[in-house]
């Protein structure tokens, strides 16, 4: 009975001390949030007295006013939407494709392929950047929005390519086999059999690559130099003037761009879950 009672109280510590490190954790996640959300509803007088306060005295709206509709930031907000959505579904279809083509078919450096799949997601950018700028530029595609649909291409096909592998590699080849022998095309069988079965996977797909174009920079930033052809997270960088942050607007910009992937991530949770997990299982 002691002993029983002692280690109900030993489950019960680790709980607590558990529950302290996840709110803790949980603080230093959201406070940076937290922190720009405040920081774009103070006025200036407000935000750069000495004596900083963590909730704001006073509430404007001016900063948000200013961004909305005193500058080229909703132009470039709808510029990353674009790009963002392109990027997105393009990745989608071709990923979709290409992990049928390895995962299905059999042909001669298969394995090879896939294997330089992760290879060329894991390039990093600052490598890139200078050979794709030279690209552009020779095709005349710089300030366009197309530039960076191309250039972020090279980073989200890989890596959607590479989640759909390990996905389709779960799905039981038999159901497809059972489509093709009943008359379906290749075609056919991806899009009725084998795409609704991996719903979850597509959700994960769509928001890592989503993801990965909003927030994108130098791609962006080297590839546009007018201020209505850059996207947001470009514009945020340029709301300076000499040694002088325009922190307000700045904050306001960032709340507003933060918004589109959280609201996502928000309302797919459950689909994201699911398919990182049922993804993984095979990898």
């Amino acid at each position: 009975m002691k002993f029983t009672q002692s280690h109900k109280f030993g489950d019960r510590v680790v709980l607590i001390i558990a529950y302290v490190i996840l709110g803790l954790l949980l603080i230093w996640s959201l406070f940076p949030f937290y922190w720009m959300l405040a920081t774009s509803v103070k006025p200036d007088a407000e935000m750069y007295r000495v004596n900083v306060t963590l909730i704001p005295q006073t509430f404007t709206g001016k900063h948000y006013y200013e961004i909305l509709f005193d500058s080229p930031f909703p132009v470039q907000f709808r510029n990353s939407l674009i790009i963002s959505v392109s990027t997105t579904f393009l990745s989608m279809a071709i990923g979709s494709l290409a992990a049928y083509g390895i995962t299905r078919l059999e042909f001669k450096g298969r394995s090879l392929f896939s294997r330089v799949l992760i290879f060329g997601y894991l390039i990093p950018s600052t490598v890139l950047f200078i050979p794709i700028f030279a690209l552009m530029q020779s095709i005349n595609l710089v300030n366009s929005v197309f530039s960076l649909i191309l250039a972020y291409l090279t980073f989200t096909v890989p890596f959607c390519t590479w989640l759909l592998i390990s996905y389709f590699r779960t799905i039981p080849t038999d159901l497809d086999e059972a489509a093709l022998v009943d008359g379906a095309s290749r075609l056919q069988a991806l899009f009725y059999i084998i795409l609704p079965l991996s719903a979850p996977a597509l959700v994960v797909v769509a928001l890592f690559s989503f993801t990965l174009s909003w927030n994108e920079f130098l791609y962006a930033l080297v590839l546009t130099t007018n201020q209505y052809s850059r996207t947001a997270t470009v514009g945020i960088n340029t709301m300076l003037a000499e040694d002088v942050f325009f922190w307000g607007k700045m904050m306001a910009a960032s709340v507003i761009t933060a918004a589109p992937p959280v609201i996502m991530y928000f309302f797919s949770q459950k689909w994201v879950v699911g398919g990182l997990t049922l993804g993984g299982v095979k990898a």
